[in-house]
């Protein structure tokens, strides 16, 4: 198949090609996966301006590309077909595409598997063929055994099943015995909020399989209705608000015959089951965790017998956090694993520390015979603090040091034998480009579909106030301090757990930048509780992410106001999600500062989110009311006197509508004037194109308008 990268359209705005775009990800390779001996690439990819991903297969001696499977030949041309545990899948992983979303690879890379609209496919990725295997759908995540002979899946109706990669003995391993009960997939807040989105792992021998058992008859029950059509029947959802049951997980270790045995641990303590991995190096690895995150233990499986035993316990006075591809085994046994030190968070085997201060580990790609692949940001000894940036490491398991392989911004790599698929971003080029390495040398680029968009974008980097603020500032283009003076300033954070928005990334300020050409100086600032610093910078928002992440927003915006042309006299702030929370904040508690507020899908009570994240942060609501009462939004609704639109979609099964018409009704009670903005059919997610487009233009509109503005011409 031959391609090009597709043109914007004359007709093209930037919010109407990067609605289209989804954000300039349609036709951007990804989901990389390497053959053990580096011989085949593996990668989804969607071409044109179709959403529809494809599975392709690139050797990387030849730098040949080919398609595998086609979602639309596949399914005959006819549309997908999405079960509502698929849809709910893909909200989860703030998946916005189509087609192939995602595939699981057998030990050798030769054989992949995959559901479309819940069907069971395989390809043979030499052959460069695909096929349907006659399996008892809807399903989700089917996965081949590690030698290739067998793919087990589980099913939207809570069944685990195993099927020949031939198609034949198609049977039961675990059917549900109540209704609630799913055998094989991740529960809610696993794929929410421990970014754990598996339920079951092969033995590295296929002879047995590791079975997570999720029974959500405990959860609460909510019910999601959509006002726009009156006659459906509204959706109900199993949601483990703070302070309200889980759902209650087990584990248990399954022969191919279908025969079981109980993992056995303390659930009551620990009751998260936040990470498994089993692999050649050694027995079955459980991480799991305290409800409150402070405490949590590295267990192994006994696979005779179910047993657990202990490796190591850890605590911390806040939480101890979950990280990406650790806690694992080394080939030869030994245990990897990430901790927080003074500083920075280090790199371990064993109980020995392979990383300094310099340092601040991030997440583990891969663990090879010789070294662990890993990335990792400037820690609190290292001498060059420039924000958002990473490097990707390779770390010797002999302690002689790591070795900086790469600098930039989102870096990912996978590695097979000598080959390494490495993905990242920069300031100076737009997208993300994924290069094949082959002995740490580039050698070719994966061919990218991805549109070029129609903005430059121009930040400003700086590190600024008391506490060193991670910040950017994006002025209009073309802007002349001479001739066009002080301009008024949106704050555009996130300023939150878990996302760090100044990264060196060109496409990562595109939105600022289209703003910034609105007629704002556009201020990012990632303050305490972002990720990336050192441990006791995330952790400074314990129990106070009102506190805490405000003022560090005003800290940065007064130390910028220093050396850049903002008018402090008009200040807006716009966020989605808990920048919607921090948005909505910011004209309730310092209308001093800020002038104008958008929040979008805000959190306006913490007692309606979900258990694993906002206990780990604010504690139990019935061991620390206080603390709940002091983060939420609505108690201070008598105190606004800024404007403020709020945005929330009402189909929105994680920040749950609620929450704006919560703080709306206590807004309308206090007789405080604000814009509430349905959207109707909406989730967390915004996918739909003209939605996502005039949500752009609307926002804008409204901060122009509130803080004196003109419309920019042709906006």
């Amino acid at each position: 198949m031959t391609t090009e990268a597709p043109s914007a359209t004359a007709q093209d705005t930037f919010p109407r090609q990067y609605a289209r775009t989804l954000r300039y990800t349609v036709g951007q390779p990804r989901s990389f996966a390497v053959a053990p001996d580096g011989a085949r690439v593996v990668f989804l990819r969607s071409t044109g301006r179709d959403r529809a991903n494809l599975l392709w297969t690139l050797d990387p001696a030849t730098g040949a590309e080919t398609v595998v499977a086609d979602s639309v030949q596949l399914l005959g041309g006819g549309e997908e077909d999405l079960s509502p545990a698929e849809r709910a899948r893909r909200e989860r992983s703030r998946e916005g595409s189509a087609g192939i979303v995602g595939y699981a690879l057998d030990g050798a890379a030769e054989l992949a598997a995959f559901a479309l609209s819940g069907r069971l496919f395989t390809a043979d990725l030499a052959a460069g063929a695909a096929r349907e295997l006659p399996a008892a759908g809807p399903l989700l995540d089917p996965r081949p055994s590690p030698d290739g002979r067998w793919i087990a899946y589980p099913t939207t109706a809570g069944a685990l099943r195993l099927i020949a990669a031939d198609g034949s003995g198609d049977r039961a391993l675990a059917e549900p015995e109540a209704a609630g009960v799913t055998w094989g997939q991740a529960e809610f807040i696993a794929q929410e909020e421990m970014d754990r989105d598996r339920g079951y792992w092969w033995s590295p021998r296929s002879d047995a399989l590791l079975v997570a058992r999720a029974d959500d008859a405990p959860v609460q029950r909510w019910w999601i209705a959509d006002p726009a059509r009156p006659e459906t029947v509204p959706t109900e959802v199993a949601y483990p608000a703070a302070g309200t049951p889980n759902a209650e997980v087990t584990l248990w270790l399954f022969a191919l015959d279908g025969t079981r045995t109980e993992v056995v641990w303390d659930r009551a303590a620990y009751p998260y089951l936040g990470r498994v991995h089993w692999s050649a190096g050694g027995a079955p690895l459980l991480l799991v965790q305290a409800r409150d995150q402070r405490s949590q233990l590295l267990l192994t499986v006994d696979q005779a017998t179910g047993a657990t035993s202990e490796l190591l316990a850890e605590q911390d006075a806040a939480w101890l956090e979950l990280f990406s591809g650790a806690p694992a085994w080394t080939p030869d046994g030994r245990l990897v694993r990430i901790s927080d030190e003074p500083g920075h968070r280090a790199l371990f085997v064993d109980q020995v520390k392979l990383t300094d201060d310099t340092l601040h580990l991030r997440a583990v790609l891969a663990v090879g015979a010789e070294e662990i692949l890993c990335t990792a940001s400037a820690g609190e000894g290292a001498e060059d603090q420039t924000p958002g940036l990473q490097g990707l490491y390779a770390v010797p398991l002999d302690g002689s040091g790591p070795r900086l392989l790469r600098r930039g911004a989102a870096l990912d790599a996978v590695r097979g034998g000598e080959v390494t698929v490495l993905s990242s971003s920069a300031l100076d080029r737009p997208g993300r480009r994924a290069e094949v390495l082959r002995g740490g040398e580039s050698v070719l680029t994966v061919t990218s579909y991805a549109e070029t968009p129609v903005l430059t974008t121009r930040p400003q980097f700086r590190l600024v106030g008391e506490h060193r603020i991670p910040a950017a500032v994006v002025l209009p283009t073309g802007y002349d301090r001479e001739r066009d003076g002080l301009l008024p300033v949106l704050m555009d954070p996130y300023g939150g757990p878990h996302a760090a928005l100044v990264v060196q990334a060109h496409n990562a300020f595109l939105g600022s930048q289209w703003f910034a050409d609105q007629g704002f100086a556009v201020v990012v600032a990632d303050g305490r509780g972002t990720p990336g610093r050192s441990p006791a910078w995330e952790k400074a928002i314990a129990f106070d992410f009102a506190g805490v992440t405000l003022d560090d927003q005003v800290e940065a915006l007064q130390a910028l106001a220093e050396e850049f042309p903002l008018d402090l006299g008009r200040v807006a702030i716009r966020g989605w999600s808990y920048g919607g929370y921090l948005s909505a904040l910011a004209v309730l508690r310092r209308p001093d500062v800020f002038h104008a507020a958008v929040a979008g899908a805000p959190v306006t009570e913490w007692r309606l989110y979900d258990t694993h994240y906002t206990e780990r942060y604010l504690g139990h609501p019935d061991e620390r009311p206080e603390v709940y009462e002091a983060n939420s939004l609505t108690g201070d609704a008598a105190r606004l006197e800024r404007p403020l639109m709020i945005v929330h979609g009402l189909a929105d099964d994680n920040v749950v509508a609620a929450h704006t018409l919560r703080l709306s009704s206590a807004l309308l009670a206090a007789g405080r004037p604000h814009t509430v903005l349905p959207l109707s059919g909406v989730t967390h997610m915004t996918p739909q194109e003209q939605v996502a487009e005039n949500l752009l233009l609307l926002q804008v509109a409204f901060l122009q308008e509130k803080l004196g503005l003109k419309p920019a011409p042709g906006q």
